[in-house]
């Protein structure tokens, strides 16, 4: 009998199952529905759930305005030498990724009124 990676030839059906269904159980992040939330979440739970916001803002008319930082932005450079060798100039590619925050808007009495991604 055969053997591949330490396992038996039966064994390898047993690992690549146990690897799908790993792979399988991380997509299957849950997702947030904000429209379901609106007139539903309050700001606590929001701090509860999110921690404390990155900024807010109280209105005038008793709104409140709050975001969150979900991925700080970034910046990728990448250098490509030139196929003639070191004499000649080669490529750079910079690449920016903005940072993305969820502005969540509560009324006046505590409760989501509207939600939106912002990037920045």
């Amino acid at each position: 009998m055969k053997t591949l990676f330490f396992l038996p030839a039966g064994g390898l059906r047993v690992a690549a199952g146990v690897c799908l269904a790993v792979w399988l159980t991380g997509c299957a992040t849950q997702r947030v529905d904000w429209p379901a939330r609106i007139g539903q979440y309050t700001y606590d739970q929001a701090v509860a759930e999110m921690g404390p916001p990155e900024k807010q803002a109280q209105l005038d008319d008793g709104r409140r305005v709050a975001e969150w930082l979900l991925n700080r932005g970034s910046t990728y450079v990448q250098a490509t030498p030139h196929l003639y060798g070191p004499y000649y100039g080669g490529f750079t590619t910079v690449q920016t990724a903005p940072s993305r925050f969820m502005r969540l808007t509560f009324d006046a009495a505590g409760r989501l009124a509207d939600w939106k991604k912002v990037y920045r």
